[in-house]
């Protein structure tokens, strides 16, 4: 596989340009995270200045480090539609590797069908790197996370380029040491955000200079049937106002994560809280950390069960917008869902060093798959 793979034209990219305004948007994990302010789409939004100087770039950053494409499908729509995005970045081939192939399949289609629909936008997709992905990548193999995402890309006509391959074979050249690519493993600093950029910028000329594409995107009615039949591009958002609570909770919000509006929170051990859902499916998403709670829910009246979230050493006390999987394959139609607070230590009476011992439970998502 080649690092580039050119398939429709940046149509709708052309023609904001053209009318002298673009809106770019990324969303992806830490690698594309806009907050360290040297990361890839840095290069690449300055490339768009630089290469369009009467044309106002503005740039919608929605990446979030530890997150993947089943967290991305829920935020969509307020973070890249509703801010009328002409060209969106896609980049999980890293941050949905631990997935299984049928989850990421069908959150990567969800995600690509929800930006395709109505007028639809451009879209591209960008893959980067991660130890992992070495060996095959040193046998001149496609990780299966990549490839998955190229037949979507195949299927929908959507272009892609493969950061992390234009990345090693600098480094394979001579042209940058390993450090500077990746001194942690995973995460570019300046020269490997650099790297990254570059591959993307030289694609972007290609496609908006030198050679546009002719192929159109399918959009709004002209999409094709789904490649995965499952994918979740009708998953939507339960309001709070639809969940009965019991207990000390408040709806506040949420100053301390930009991609959070707002959270249902309480630090109460024994609070309950529980909703009706139209779906087949429920995600929940959490401001997360170290000091969270855990919980027991169940679904339909069924067995409780209890959350055992785990806590890596990078894990601050909150601040990691967090997906919990409840349930992919019910039944189709309605389903009730309860749960009950817990405290986040698996024996809240013994501090460890390193022991997590909080019960904060800040719910910043209900995520219903149709």
């Amino acid at each position: 596989m080649e690092i580039y793979q050119h398939r429709g034209g940046l149509r709708r990219t052309l023609q904001a340009i053209k009318h002298g305004a673009v809106t770019l948007g990324f969303i992806g994990g830490s690698i594309t995270d806009g907050r360290p302010e040297w990361n890839w789409p840095e290069p690449v939004a300055a490339w768009f200045i630089e290469r369009f100087p009467d044309v106002r770039v503005t740039v919608e950053n929605a990446a979030i480090g530890a997150t993947g494409s089943d967290l991305a499908v829920f935020r969509a729509q307020r973070d890249l539609i509703d801010r009328g995005c002409d060209l969106v970045f896609i980049e999980f081939a890293v941050n949905d590797l631990g997935y299984p192939t049928e989850l990421r399949t069908r959150s990567r289609e969800g995600l690509v069908r929800k930006l395709l629909a109505g007028a639809g936008c451009d879209i591209l997709f960008t893959y980067t790197y991660s130890q992992p992905m070495y060996a095959e990548m040193m046998a001149d193999k496609v990780p299966a996370s990549i490839a998955e995402f190229e037949q979507l890309g195949a299927y929908y006509n959507i272009g892609s380029v493969w950061m992390g391959l234009n990345a090693l074979q600098e480094v394979r050249k001579g042209r940058m040491r390993w450090e500077e690519w990746l001194p942690d493993g995973l995460h570019p600093q300046y020269r490997g955000s650099l790297s990254y950029g570059q591959s993307v910028t030289t694609f972007l000329e290609k496609e908006l200079f030198a050679s546009p594409g002719q192929a159109f995107f399918p959009t709004g009615a002209g999409l094709p049937a789904p490649f995965n039949p499952n994918n979740w591009e009708k998953a939507y958002i339960l309001p709070f106002s639809a969940v009965k609570l019991t207990g000390p909770w408040s709806v506040r919000n949420w100053p301390k994560l930009y991609w959070i509006d707002r959270v249902l929170h309480t630090a109460a051990v024994g609070a309950r809280l529980a909703f009706t859902f139209e779906g087949r499916g429920l995600s929940l998403g959490f401001d997360f950390g170290k000091t969270s709670a855990e919980f027991t829910y169940r679904l339909d009246g069924g067995a409780w069960q209890k959350s055992n979230r785990d806590r890596p050493d990078w894990c601050g006390p909150d601040g990691w917008y967090r997906i919990f999987q409840v349930a992919e394959d019910l039944t189709p139609g309605e389903h009730s869902f309860e749960l009950e607070v817990t405290h986040g230590a698996s024996d809240p009476n013994t501090v460890l060093p390193g022991n997590y011992t909080g019960a904060n439970f800040n719910l910043a998502l209900i995520g219903v798959i149709l």
